[in-house]
């Protein structure tokens, strides 16, 4: 059985920092486009940050670029999004995706496994 399991949202003050992780089982990492996403109430699920399954390329949305980082670490099956200088307006929950995707994944239609969520609070 697969299993995206995200962890280490929270509440942060505006211009603060948090790293999301997303651990994995049932599956082998290493084979897989990962993303994360978010979702903020009333809106639709966007992508914030894709990375291939080697770690060789990423892409970010434009609102994140600069402050967001997506790594992986496939010996421990763990994707992770480190961000920085928060903003109140990126309140939402983020979620982690895995995809069967050679390149970069960039459409959430590529996406065939999901996490639960992690909830993200940036208080302004």
């Amino acid at each position: 059985q697969v299993q995206l399991v995200e962890s280490g949202g929270g509440l942060v003050q505006a211009g603060g920092s948090l790293r999301l992780s997303c651990a994995a089982s049932g599956l082998t990492l290493s084979s897989y486009a990962m993303g994360w996403f978010r979702q903020a109430p009333g809106k639709e699920r966007e992508l914030v940050a894709t990375i291939t399954w080697s770690g060789s390329r990423t892409y970010y949305a434009d609102s994140v670029k600069g402050r967001f980082t997506i790594s992986r670490d496939n010996a421990k099956n763990t994707v992770y999004l480190e961000m920085n200088s928060l903003k109140p307006e990126e309140t939402a929950v983020y979620y982690c995706a895995a995809g069967v995707q050679y390149g970069l994944a960039l459409d959430i239609s590529a996406y065939d496994y999901w996490g639960q969520g992690t909830q993200v609070t940036v208080s302004s």
